[in-house]
């Protein structure tokens, strides 16, 4: 992203800094590390302010999961429909 600095003392870097001499940067370099451990969900407004904090959603879903493995769902077949 380019913007044009409108005088020198609106410009935070240094002078001494010269990215032209910095060689070697590869793009992306860490994405699948990231990925691996990175699982972001975005909660929609109401559920969030219902389960404001990681430790209430990962809970909430927790027990859903004991509730959901103690009373599995009965899968209709083509043939009930």
């Amino acid at each position: 992203m380019n913007r044009e600095v409108d005088s020198e003392m609106d410009d935070e870097l240094r002078s001494e800094y010269d990215f032209y001499q910095l060689t070697g940067g590869v793009r992306g370099k860490y994405v699948e590390r990231y990925r691996k451990g990175t699982n972001l969900v975005l909660l929609e407004p109401d559920v969030a302010q219902a389960f404001p904090t990681q430790d209430d959603v990962n809970n909430a879903l927790r027990l859903l999961m004991q509730i959901a493995h103690r009373h599995p769902v009965n899968k209709l077949s083509d043939q009930d429909v």
